[in-house]
């Protein structure tokens, strides 16, 4: 509860967390509303927006703004299991590598080296290639698996920053054994940090899922706001003025960036003892 309080005393972070929540909300609510099916025919294609069709319709003569609130749906599914994935994927071999170090540290360190040299986007896009069938969980996981390298070494470097704090030795006299260390005296120092990552790495999920989709290589068997974007490029809705069909997607998907990233920008400031001391 302290840190909701103190959460709550950043302009940055309550802007963000109200604009993602308000999308959210939008994207759970809008669906009981108005329940039908998101690609039945309810026009002409690229009928402008009216009474009746807020967005108007894309390129088949499907309601967008329906449209629009599965696509988000399916966009926050995506960053949130990827962001998880990526996460927990960085912590663990975070944590095992600063604090073990020796031989393990060198082995997990190359490893992790070797990912941010190649970039995380061309291997998400060669493995996307080579499947026949992209659901949207797998897609997630797919990019869960491809981008925790950054997070992998912030947590290192804390956690080697951490070993040899008075605590933690006075643990390692105790007979605390090494998960337990990590787990008591090692990951609650590291809480802010850790959570600051998963927003970071949800906003990293749904923009790497809009760029693949846009190349024909997202989910096969849903709507998504990258997938929208693809649509509307395939079937030229910017040549031909329909700027409902694509402008609503861009902008859904640039305020989910921004809400979490100055969610994420409140929170440093907040957790961030150089830049709360100026």
């Amino acid at each position: 509860m302290y840190y909701v309080n103190v959460l709550l005393k950043s302009h940055k972070f309550v802007i963000g967390a109200f604009v993602l929540v308000s999308i959210v909300l939008l994207a759970i609510l809008y669906p009981f509303i108005n329940t039908a099916d998101p690609k039945d025919l309810v026009a002409m294609a690229f009928e402008p927006p009216r009474e009746g069709l807020i967005l108007g319709t894309d390129n088949f003569g499907r309601d967008v703004f329906l449209q629009l609130a599965h696509g988000t749906r399916t966009s926050i599914f995506v960053g949130l299991l990827a962001g998880i994935v990526a996460t927990s994927i960085g912590l663990v071999l975070g944590l095992i590598s600063g604090y073990i170090g020796g031989l393990i540290d060198d082995v997990i360190t190359t490893f992790t080296n070797m990912f941010i040299v190649i970039p995380s986007f061309i291997i998400l896009i060669v493995i996307s290639v080579s499947l026949d069938v992209r659901s949207a969980t797998l897609v997630s996981l797919i990019i869960g698996f491809t981008t925790w390298p950054w997070t992998a070494r912030a947590v290192r470097a804390q956690t080697a920053s951490l070993r040899n704090r008075e605590h933690v030795n006075i643990a390692k006299i105790s007979g605390y054994t090494t998960p337990r260390i990590i787990v008591s005296e090692i990951l609650p120092y590291m809480a802010s940090y850790v959570v600051m990552a998963f927003v970071l790495q949800i906003a990293a999920g749904i923009l790497a899922e809009a760029g693949i989709s846009m190349l024909g290589l997202g989910p096969h068997d849903t709507i998504s706001l990258g997938v929208l974007m693809q649509w509307a490029l395939l079937y030229e809705a910017p040549a031909t003025g329909a700027w409902w069909a694509f402008v609503p997607a861009a902008l859904f998907i640039a305020a989910i960036s921004f809400s979490l990233n100055y969610m994420n920008s409140g929170m440093d400031e907040i957790f961030n003892p150089k830049i709360r001391g100026n």
